[in-house]
């Protein structure tokens, strides 16, 4: 990870490496995943995709009780301070 000034400017370039964001078909269509609330509703009117807690990027369109909740998003969730959820 670094970040770099741009010459001449107070502008900073951001040069980390994105994990990977899958959009393809996945463990997203196995699990529920953990998603800030606002952004699913955006999602749900816009067509926009969310980002998980675990990195996984999709268009939410199936009940999400129907599914066990992603491991991964449960164990960022839980290790989340008290009122960042």
């Amino acid at each position: 990870m670094s970040t770099e000034v741009l010459p001449g400017s107070d502008v900073r370039e951001d040069t980390r490496t994105v994990p990977d964001l899958s959009t393809g078909d996945g463990d997203h269509e196995r699990f529920a995943h953990y998603v800030d609330k606002d952004k699913i509703v955006d999602s749900a009117v816009s067509g926009t995709p969310v980002v998980a807690l675990c990195g996984k990027v999709w268009v939410p369109s199936r009940d999400p009780k129907r599914f066990p909740v992603c491991p991964e998003c449960k164990e960022i969730y839980e290790s989340l301070p008290e009122g960042e959820d």
